[in-house]
């Protein structure tokens, strides 16, 4: 069993990087080569800004490649609450958003071109008991009359025609959501923006942000520095280099995924022959969908703790202990993969977008991130050449995290409430 990320090990090798040192000027750095950070510099370079996207890492090696597989439309919130909160308007504009967000990745793999198993199959929230699926029903009514006319109910007696396993109660179907090959999809963007002319440099941890006198930045990397006119920090919650101004406003949760080894096709089509993206109705529930060669991706947050080899392994006996209970076809199978993934989360699950002392960010997409974070990468670019008025989340205060300083030591805490919840809910 390999404790990688099924999507980064499977993926073709990113051969465009910059070899030469961090030097010079450029029009943008963009500090992260995450799904936001490529789509940044993408939109960017093709018209015609110099960029230089700096990664610590690999392109897409951290949240973009060790996610889950989906690509939904939707908030992480239901709708109806949403509303009561924020007010009918912004909850659908925020909703609708996600779901632009969606066509945006369809647009760009068309238009570029890349090979990523890109399929619009549907995301099914599964009822894991019978109150579920009368919330589920309520929310499926409300979504229908305010925002979304392609959602529908899957009952009880037809759940099995879905999926075949005795845990549920029928579920929500929102028909526009898809899924593809993170690894695919993100070493095809970084391609394509490479090949629109921005200097991928990766290995490459940025670790000074200064705003010079006269206008501009400049940024200290392991490499070398670089100037610019402006920078667009990409780069999640990372918990290296200078920005704690951002690790103070989100929390970063594990989240942990097993991969089986391929099955027999048959099987797959005997448990899920829709093979959908699917997540369960419980607060600490699963997520599954099957890969194109026929590997049951099944995830969740096992445990309340931050990703390591150490944590995955037993995050991957949990996982592969409640997989085989919701199908126990699969009891004994083999796991070929097993990796943990960091989830930034914001306090009310809702992504930040802005300016910040003069630099610009988009991040804190809360387990709800490959398609936002695309479609946000192109919204950056757009606000950075004067159109602020195009970021669905400009409006949304963002204070720091009460007690939090960047390491989440209450984890522990929060996964004990959240279990307590589903126990009475």
């Amino acid at each position: 069993m390999k404790l990688d990320s099924y999507w980064l090990d499977t993926a073709p090798a990113f051969a465009d990087g910059a070899p030469e040192p961090v030097a010079g000027h450029a029009d943008v750095v963009v500090a992260g080569a995450g799904f936001t950070g490529l789509s940044a510099a993408l939109t960017l370079a093709r018209r015609g800004a110099s960029v230089v996207v700096l990664e610590a890492g690999r392109v897409v090696g951290e949240a973009s490649g060790r996610n889950g597989g989906h690509c939904n439309s939707g908030t992480a919130h239901d709708f109806g609450a949403l509303a009561a909160r924020l007010g009918v308007d912004t909850a659908r504009s925020f909703y609708q958003a996600y779901n632009a967000a969606v066509d945006t990745v369809e647009s760009l793999v068309a238009r570029e071109r890349i090979e990523c198993d890109f399929a619009r199959v549907g995301k099914l929230k599964l009822a894991a008991k019978p109150e579920h699926y009368d919330k589920l029903a309520r929310s499926c009514d409300v979504l229908r009359r305010e925002v979304d006319p392609h959602v529908e109910m899957v009952s009880a007696a037809r759940i099995r025609d879905e999926v075949a396993s005795g845990q549920f109660y029928g579920g929500l179907l929102q028909t526009t959501s898809a899924q593809m090959h993170m690894g695919k999809f993100g070493v095809g963007l970084a391609r394509a923006a490479a090949r629109a002319g921005a200097r991928i440099h990766e290995h490459t941890p940025v670790t000074g942000l200064e705003r010079l006198p006269a206008g501009g930045f400049r940024v200290t990397t392991s490499r070398g520095v670089v100037t610019a006119g402006q920078v667009l920090l990409a780069t999640g919650n990372s918990r290296q280099g200078p920005f704690s101004w951002f690790r103070r406003r989100m929390i970063s949760v594990g989240s942990f995924i097993v991969a089986t080894e391929p099955l027999d096709p048959a099987l797959v089509d005997r448990l899920l022959p829709r093979r959908r993206n699917y997540v369960t109705s419980r607060t600490i529930g699963n997520y599954f969908r099957v890969s194109p060669d026929h590997r049951l991706l099944f995830g969740g947050r096992a445990r309340f703790a931050l990703s390591n080899p150490r944590s995955d392994r037993k995050s991957g006996v949990v996982l592969r202990a409640a997989m085989e209970k919701m199908f126990p076809d699969l009891r004994g199978v083999g796991i070929d993969y097993c990796w943990g993934g960091l989830v930034d989360m914001t306090a009310d699950r809702l992504p930040r977008a802005g300016e910040h002392r003069g630099m610009y960010y988009s991040t804190g997409y809360s387990g709800h991130g490959v398609q936002m974070s695309v479609h946000m990468g192109q919204v950056m670019a757009d606000v950075m050449a004067g159109r602020a008025e195009l970021n669905p989340w400009r409006h949304l205060e963002w204070p720091a995290v009460p007690g939090h300083f960047g390491t989440p030591w209450f984890l522990p805490a929060v996964g004990a409430y959240y279990r307590l919840q589903d126990w009475l809910h």
